[in-house]
């Protein structure tokens, strides 16, 4: 027995060859660069944490009596800007879309592995040169940089904060056209379009939305800097220009960009509902279409952002009309979620609680998102704090968990360690619990007229501004706690078979941590996605 061990061929990862920092700023593997991005994105969602926290302390009472206005124009300013760009955006197809979409598709890597890198390197570099504006002074326009202010009004360092957020637009351009290319010329024989893991084919529809929107933001973005730097009248009404079309330019990418945030999280809330409940998903081509159509009904819908401007009422009620329309592939999803939870065998171990908060949280922002589409309510609702609320609903409570949610599922086969889900599942507890507390207290404050970007406020929203930021404190043990059991995970957590969780897919048919060619031999494919044995009736858990 001792003879035949000592035969065994030793099992080699992407993690063990070769060594050294060179081997990983220089590499080539999708695995690696996901986990360079990973470490990357958590640094600065940790610094754009630390510029909301400023946020909510100040808040904590009437008057402004811990930073001045201009600082806290800076900080909300600045955390907008960090967590948007460099850390929703990038988060889920950066490390999850990058570590993945290979190992989905049976191929040992992406299509362009060296763009891959840069991809990695402009992120940083656009990254490190936004952040370098809050040592010069910060920036104060608001993350959406609207004119005339960010042109000719602002004394900040807009232009070097301009400069960072168009390198990175790059770095999404890059992955989204890795992915592409990947999906359409790389998968593994047998597997077809329709035998595709649906977090494929929710990066596939995120990545259209990157390579047809992000040059349209990277132009107006150089605008904004040739009539900042050069004196151009673009945007400058006094000289002709129009500010509105600042507005246009700037939502058609961005508010497509929010499905570039959310889109990925939806995949993954995909993979794990089906892996936790261990049925295939309820209307796999409804699922599927419903990216794609959110994908495209998401360029069609930037008018919303402009019902208080001088948009003609006509073009209002279309875009109201349109907004409508996309909730509907959204429901569609959520609905086929819970159908397939629906007499599942659901195992409550710590992914499946963060399951049960993305769906929660994203339907209650789903909801709310309706209420600011309709032209009446938005003329009320507009620039108020529960717009804010809205987008954090959206953003956190559905981004934000869908990733959490992920790196919990994935977390075996990235490192080839299991860590404490006892410790996994309180997170995802304190996360739900105090990010409600954090911002259902601010629907109210939206809906009875508290404005944003305000650092006073009148006295009677003390009491809801106070809860707000209490909540904000639960918020951040709940997002504090996975670092350090994933962290320990790293030395002292038990080592991970190839499919802790036994899901079905081909990235649990390869070792965990997966070796550097992902598989020694080409998987070819000859089952359909999510193929589940069939629950046995009176067996549900």
């Amino acid at each position: 027995m001792s003879t035949t061990t000592s035969t065994l061929p030793e099992r080699h990862s992407y993690l063990d060859a070769p060594h050294g920092i060179a081997s990983w700023l220089l590499t080539k593997d999708h695995k690696r660069i996901a986990m360079l991005y990973l470490i990357s994105i958590t640094i600065f969602f940790a610094i754009g944490g630390l510029f909301a926290a400023g946020v909510r302390i100040e808040l904590l009472t009437p008057r402004g009596d811990l930073v001045s206005p201009d600082m806290y124009n800076k900080l909300f300013t600045m955390h907008g800007v960090v967590m948007i760009f460099f850390f929703l955006i990038p988060s889920i197809p950066a490390t999850l879309g990058n570590f993945l979409i290979p190992i989905m598709c049976g191929t040992k890597d992406l299509a362009f592995p060296r763009i891959n890198l840069l991809s990695w390197y402009l992120y940083v570099i656009g990254a490190v040169l936004t952040l370098g504006v809050a040592f010069s002074g910060g920036l104060d326009t608001g993350w959406t940089f609207y004119t005339p202010y960010s042109t000719i009004g602002s004394a900040t360092n807009v232009t070097l904060a301009a400069v960072g957020v168009f390198i990175a637009g790059f770095s999404s351009i890059l992955t989204g056209f890795n992915f592409i290319v990947t999906v359409h010329r790389m998968r593994a024989p047998g597997l077809t379009w329709f035998r595709l893991p649906l977090f494929v084919w929710a990066q596939y529809a995120t990545s259209l939305v990157m390579i047809l929107g992000t040059p349209v933001v990277a132009i107006t973005i150089v605008l904004v800097m040739a009539e900042r730097s050069l004196g151009l009248a673009i945007f400058d009404p006094k000289v002709g220009g129009d500010p509105v079309l600042f507005q246009h330019l700037f939502w058609f990418y961005s508010h497509p960009a929010v499905y570039i945030m959310i889109l990925p999280g939806m995949g993954v809330m995909s993979e794990l509902v089906a892996a936790v409940s261990r049925k295939q998903v309820f209307g796999y081509g409804f699922v599927a279409f419903s990216s794609l159509a959110i994908a495209i009904l998401g360029f069609l819908v930037w008018g919303h952002h402009l019902f208080v401007s001088s948009q003609s009422i006509y073009a209002g009620l279309v875009f109201s009309i349109i907004t409508m329309l996309v909730a509907v592939p959204s429901a569609v999803k959520t609905f086929n979620w819970a159908a397939t939870m629906y007499k599942g065998s659901v195992t409550w171990e710590s992914p499946t609680f963060w399951v049960v908060g993305f769906m929660g949280l994203f339907t209650i922002g789903g909801l709310t998102g309706l209420y600011l589409a309709t032209m009446g309510m938005d003329i009320h609702l507009t620039d108020t704090y529960f717009v804010v609320a809205h987008f954090h609903y959206i953003m956190v409570g559905g981004a934000i968990m869908a990733y959490m949610g992920g790196l919990h599922f994935w977390w075996p086969k990235m490192t080839g360690r299991l860590y404490n889900d006892s410790l996994a599942k309180a997170s995802a507890i304190l996360v739900f619990v105090g990010f409600n507390l954090t911002f259902f207290p601010q629907f109210v404050l939206g809906y009875l007229g508290m404005p944003r970007r305000y650092h006073a406020y009148p006295d009677e929203f003390q009491v809801l501004n106070v809860l707000s930021s209490a909540g904000a404190s639960v918020l951040a043990v709940g997002y504090l706690l996975p670092l350090f059991y994933f962290a320990l995970s790293l030395k002292y957590g038990e080592i991970a078979g190839d499919n802790p969780w036994g899901a079905v897919g081909l990235e649990w048919n390869t070792t965990s941590p997966p070796p550097t060619e992902n598989f020694p031999v080409t998987p070819v494919v000859t089952w359909d996605a999510y193929e589940y044995p069939t629950p046995v009736e009176g067996h549900v858990v």
